[in-house]
């Protein structure tokens, strides 16, 4: 009889976990005090990772967070987004000028080629890019002399506040282009490529955001043309990020800036085909939880950052728990390693790690 009940209550908690996905517990590591919204976070293994903030500083670490290294000190530089292709090659993009206090660099993206000891500014054809909220990194398999080898292609968009640009790179970052997008949208605040033709965009409809709309484009040529496909009808509202955690199910946060304490439902835009279509679903009825990173690790489990506090759903949105992700958790990073496991890391005023 025990051992029967103890079968039961093992397949019991079998299902309840197949049903619920992963425990997932976060922890804040100890970083360097920082007194707002940190926007980046990378790592390229679970050990090997760097981070930025709006002091231009740049740091790095080793050990998955127990110490951080400050790589980089560039005063007037707002580093806004980060991206490694591999342990060596990586691309940090700033916010750019005449929107935050004291920030005077222009340059749009730096790069480094030894792990972050150096950054030198990227050159690139085109356009003027004022600045870079987003970079995503796109690896593409072929066959080089009888080995299976990578393409990298690198995509980045910005900026807040406008304009409206893009950067991208088909040679793992050895060149660029720029094009601008204002014919599209106003605002550019995050990029998701599922291949190098295909891709979604998180944008707002107006540099002015009494005016602005939240706005969802698509694209099928690698960012040539753009379609719209979710635009939302209140005013005060942008998008900002966005997690695809399958290539049908993606989910994008949608901020408001509405001034009424009154209008307090937060919002978060869902796709169950892969980005043609979008519903809204309710996150909470609170206004000071304006919305920043999000990050789902299949799904139907993931976690939201806000102005507030951090939420998490197991069953795809249809319900939110609060959990402790610090405040303004601006960026949410999940990754796998070769073996299956599963592990994330999130940025805000704090750092944080699953």
């Amino acid at each position: 009889m025990v051992k029967i009940i103890l079968k039961t209550a093992i397949l019991v908690l079998a299902t309840i976990h197949a049903a619920f996905g992963q425990e997932v517990t976060w922890k804040k590591l100890t970083t360097e005090a920082y007194p707002g919204k940190q926007d980046d976070i990378t790592f390229v293994d679970e050990n090997t990772g760097w981070y930025v903030n709006g002091y231009g500083k740049i740091f790095r670490t080793n050990d998955g967070g127990t110490t951080w290294e400050k790589q980089l000190e560039q005063k007037g530089s707002f580093f806004r987004t980060l991206a490694f292709v591999d342990k060596n090659i990586g691309f940090a993009g700033t916010v750019g000028t005449d929107y935050f206090p004291n920030v005077t660099d222009t340059i749009p993206l730096y790069g480094t080629k030894d792990a972050g000891k150096t950054w030198k500014p990227v050159t690139y054809k085109g356009p003027y890019v004022k600045g870079l909220c987003a970079i995503d990194i796109v690896k593409e398999q072929f066959i080089n002399h009888g080995k299976i080898d990578y393409k990298v292609h690198l995509f980045a968009v910005g900026r807040v506040g406008s304009p409206a640009n893009m950067m991208t790179s088909h040679d793992g970052g050895a060149t660029w282009t720029s094009k601008s997008m204002n014919n599209d949208c106003k605002m550019l605040f995050d990029i998701k490529m599922f291949n190098k033709n295909e891709g979604i965009a998180c944008a707002a409809t107006s540099e002015d955001i009494t005016q602005s709309n939240a706005l969802i484009l698509k694209t099928k040529d690698g960012g040539t043309t753009w379609q719209k496909v979710y635009q939302s009808a209140r005013p005060y509202e942008t998008t900002w990020k966005v997690s695809f955690p399958s290539p049908k199910v993606g989910y994008v946060t949608i901020q408001s800036y509405n001034p009424d304490h009154n209008v307090k439902q937060q919002r978060v835009a869902k796709t169950t085909d892969g980005g043609t279509t979008w519903t809204e679903i309710n996150l909470t009825e609170d206004a000071t939880a304006r919305e920043f990173g999000i990050g789902f690790i299949d799904e139907n489990h993931g976690f939201v950052g806000t102005m507030s506090s951090g939420f998490e759903t197991k069953d795809g949105g249809q319900t939110w728990q609060k959990i402790d992700l610090g405040k303004a958790c601006n960026k949410i990073r999940i990754y796998k390693d070769e073996a299956g496991k599963q592990y994330g890391y999130a940025i805000g005023v704090n750092v944080f790690k699953f």
